[in-house]
Formats: structure tokens, C-alpha cells, sequence
């Protein structure tokens, strides 16, 4: 054997476990999405639940907006991406007690949903669909990087 069939060895051996690495980082976070909170139910519990509970709650502009939103989002986890930011957009619209799901409701369960470095995208089609941002500001603030333990109820006070 060459030095070169050395290093493709090795060279593959670092790509393999590499890919094990990230492929294992990502089944994890999903396992930890399952386990059951102190309530019993885990996140994939909530999440469902709420998407069940105000899927009727849902009308076509409101859901043209979530795909506009989501279109960023690589196809490989849009799925993904939709169910979560549409569970709390459902949750929103539940903790207000809302009959239907508007555009306000849609905006504040978007950037409620999603980490900071999306709310730039976020800004900018609002501008293009001339939106303003000024009520939506408050949300900003509470960015997911941003997050502290007691979120929920800084977000009750805002409301």
C-alpha cells in the first residue's frame, strides 16, 4: 500500500465519522423532542395538539402567508419547519382564544417560533407586502437566542 491509499483511509474514516457525528446530532435533538415533559406530553406531543386543535381556525390567505414564509426553509426539512411554526401560531391563536387565525396571529406565531437569524427574512417580506412591523417589535425582542427560563411569561406580560 501507497502513502496515498494511507491517507484515503484515514482521509475516509474522518469523512464517515464525521457524517455519523452530525447524522447522531440530529436523532438525538429529535429524541429529545420525544421525551415526555413534566406535564407527560413532549414537544411532539404540544406540537400536535395544537396543530389539531386550531387546524379548523386555518383560511387561505393565512395559509399562502405560512408557505411564503416557509419557502427559505430547504425542502428536506420544510415539512418540519411548517408543522412547528404552525403548532404555535395555533397555540397563540388558542391562548388568545381567537375564532380564526389572521395575519397578526400568523406574524406572531412565526417570530415567536423561529431563532433570530430568521426574523431578517421575515422583515423583509413584510416590507414587500407592505407590513408594518412596528406592532411586532415587542416579539422581536424575545428572539429564541434571547430566550430566558421565564419567556412565557415576559410574553403574557407583552400581550
Amino acid at each position: 500500500m501507497s502513502i496515498f491509499d494511507d491517507f484515503l483511509v484515514v482521509f475516509w474514516g474522518l469523512f464517515m465519522i464525521g457524517f455519523m457525528t452530525i447524522g447522531g446530532y440530529f436523532m438525538f435533538r429529535k429524541f429529545l423532542k420525544q421525551l415526555p415533559k413534566e406535564d407527560g406530553k413532549s414537544m411532539m406531543d404540544w406540537e400536535l395538539h395544537y396543530l389539531e386543535k386550531s387546524k379548523h381556525m386555518w383560511e387561505k390567505p393565512e395559509k399562502n402567508l405560512l408557505e411564503e414564509l416557509v419557502s427559505p426553509v430547504p425542502e428536506l426539512f420544510r415539512d418540519v419547519a411548517r408543522q412547528k411554526i404552525a403548532s404555535k401560531i395555533g397555540e397563540v391563536a388558542l391562548r388568545k382564544n381567537m375564532n380564526q387565525i389572521n395575519q397578526d396571529i400568523v406574524i406572531e406565531g412565526y417570530i415567536l417560533a423561529t431563532p433570530k437569524r430568521d426574523h431578517k427574512f421575515l422583515k423583509k417580506k413584510l416590507k414587500e407586502k407592505q407590513i408594518d412591523i412596528k406592532p411586532y417589535e415587542h416579539l422581536f425582542q424575545l428572539a429564541k437566542e434571547d430566550y430566558r427560563s421565564d419567556w412565557q411569561s415576559q410574553y403574557k406580560k407583552n400581550s
